[in-house]
């Protein structure tokens, strides 16, 4: 695949996915929307590839979001189905996403961090959905997933203000998942990705499927037809579901398959 907006890199299970345009802070626009689209749709459908960290090129920024000089000019808006980076309304993705936020997530790019499962921020990161400061709004799904990771108070402060957050912040209010120091936030989502990649796939998936299925019900209901999940269905009837327990009992580490 020709890629003009992002880079791609595999390291054995892990996928790695640089948004590059970093003349502009790495925001996209139309066409990087639908390049991303295609390249996390691979990622989903690819069974080697367990775990994905999504970046920004450069030391300065993550995502500055929408490219406001490229729509500002008249230049065509939209996105395909997987949302804004492809990732905001990817809600059928069951592997793992990590965003290593290197600087910036403004807007759309702090959409994008808070549609992955792990947030790893570097100290001179800043996060905010300025979008009302330029007469818009947070609507890539972070108006609805921000007060469903931090709660409704601490996410009205933010939102309504539009202002900027820091990484320690971010911490503290319980978005991101580890600060580290500034250019380390590739290195220490790789370490998380393969630490995520010694478990089994099979079960890793039926894991996030299960959170977010069960979250959207009651949890008498969560709990009755959790078994009936299509990821769960799958690990039990995997290699990998007997591996595990036959590993342990043969006091080895286990060799997963990933099916």
């Amino acid at each position: 695949m020709d890629l003009k907006f992002s880079k791609l890199t595999r390291k054995g299970p892990i996928t790695i996915v640089t948004l590059s345009r970093p003349q502009v802070y790495n925001a996209l626009h139309t066409d990087a929307h639908f390049e991303l689209n295609k390249v996390f749709d691979d990622f989903s459908a690819d069974p080697e590839q367990w775990v994905a960290i999504v970046t920004g090129a450069g030391d300065k920024a993550f995502c500055a979001g929408n490219d406001l000089k490229w729509q500002a000019a008249g230049g065509k808006r939209g996105w395909d189905k997987g949302g804004f980076a492809g990732l905001t309304t990817r809600f059928d993705c069951d592997k793992p996403i990590i965003a290593a936020v290197n600087g910036v997530a403004m807007g759309g790019g702090f959409e994008i961090a808070l549609a992955c499962d792990l947030i790893i921020a570097s100290e001179n990161a800043k996060f905010a959905l300025p979008e009302p400061h330029v007469g818009l709004a947070a609507l890539a799904g972070g108006l609805h997933r921000l007060p469903r990771q931090i709660g409704l108070k601490r996410a009205m402060g933010m939102i309504l203000t539009a202002r900027h957050v820091s990484a320690r912040e971010g911490f503290e209010l319980g978005f991101v998942n580890e600060v580290v120091p500034a250019g380390e936030a590739l290195a220490a989502a790789e370490r998380w990705a393969e630490t995520i990649c010694r478990n089994s796939p099979m079960s890793i998936r039926a894991s996030k499927q299960t959170i977010h299925k069960g979250l959207a019900v009651s949890l008498e209901q969560a709990i009755a037809e959790q078994r009936e999940y299509p990821a769960v269905k799958a690990m039990v009837a995997s290699q990998d579901y007997i591996e595990g327990p036959k590993a342990f009992s043969e006091k080895r580490p286990p060799k997963w398959a990933g099916r």
